[in-house]
């Protein structure tokens, strides 16, 4: 079987499972919904893993989960079992014994009880409240023993119940940060620019009355990529960079010639309140990519400069 050959059937049997969805889905999201606990995932082996992963999506976009091994469960930790709680079971067979032991207790606790099974047959997925279809026809396993197929299909469910309760939930990239707070993508989400700006007065600017001399010095100094010109009311009139200056002394420009003859009026602007995230998809926007954003206060009067390398350290 080739690589292609592989895809091919996974994504053929996801096909015949999306097309088989029906009202289970909408009770098995009403279920997680209406009660006001945590999803608690389980399984054992393959599924199990999978089950851990169900749980980290489900906890990381807006519905508190925790997985629970099955084989633990049995022995104290259905602790972590409460009567507002959801299980989510999964299992390829819908017969596996450590979870056939465990469903009495959840029944006895009052906690509701949810199916992921390629088998709706059983005595399990019938004591279950609701059981979502995640049969599959073959395995892409040769030897049609692995769980390749059946585990795609599962993990694919899962997803599905995490952004169908996502939606429910109107959660948002904020919401998302606050779970993320670690990395680039907690960083871009929560951090403002001017928390990244340097501390002190502002830098990287000159006067309309400077000249290109005067804007090559500042950029020496203040070592940002960039100077604003600004009037007498701390005001952007427009931007120098260091590219800008390398061109114009190609060209054959006069060191002392004004600055504002040359300067690229209406720059990009970011407010000081905005987040990294937002600031990087402003840099990116439009025909031409910038790597380097005045910075505003609430009344337009500039405050720094921020860098690209300030939005992704």
């Amino acid at each position: 079987m080739t690589a292609q050959d592989t895809f091919t059937q996974e994504i053929e049997e996801l096909a015949q499972v999306r097309d088989r969805i029906g009202p289970e889905f909408e009770r098995a999201v009403a279920l997680i919904t209406e009660k006001s606990g945590k999803v608690v995932v389980t399984g054992i082996g393959k599924s199990g893993i999978i089950a851990h992963k169900i749980a980290a999506t489900l906890a990381s976009t807006g519905t508190p989960a925790v997985f629970l091994n099955a084989g633990e469960a049995l022995h104290g930790d259905l602790g972590m079992v409460a009567r507002e709680d959801v299980v989510l079971m999964l299992s390829k067979s819908a017969d596996t014994a450590e979870l056939a032991q465990l469903l009495p207790s959840v029944k006895e606790i009052g906690a509701g009880c949810i199916g992921i099974f390629g088998c709706t047959a059983t005595k399990l997925a019938q004591a279950c409240d609701v059981v979502l279809n995640v049969s599959v026809s073959d395995e892409a396993c040769p030897l049609s023993l692995a769980p390749t197929t059946s585990a795609t299909v599962s993990l694919v469910m899962g997803d599905a119940l995490a952004i169908a309760l996502m939606e429910q939930q109107g959660f948002t990239s904020e919401h998302f940060a606050r779970f993320h707070p670690g990395g680039q993508l907690g960083r871009r989400l929560l951090v403002q620019v001017q928390d990244v700006l340097p501390a002190g007065e502002p830098k990287a600017w000159i006067t309309e009355q400077a000249s290109l001399r005067d804007a090559v010095l500042e950029l020496s100094e203040s070592a940002r990529g960039a100077v604003c010109i600004l009037d007498n009311h701390k005001t952007i009139r427009g931007i120098i960079t260091e590219g800008d200056i390398r061109r114009h002394f190609l060209l054959g420009s006069n060191p002392d010639q004004p600055v504002v003859e040359i300067m690229t009026p209406d720059p990009k602007v970011i407010p000081s309140t905005a987040r990294l995230g937002q600031a990087l998809d402003l840099m990116e926007s439009g025909d031409r990519q910038v790597y380097v954003l005045p910075v505003t206060d609430d009344k337009g009067h500039y405050l720094g400069m921020l860098r690209m390398h300030d939005v992704v350290t």
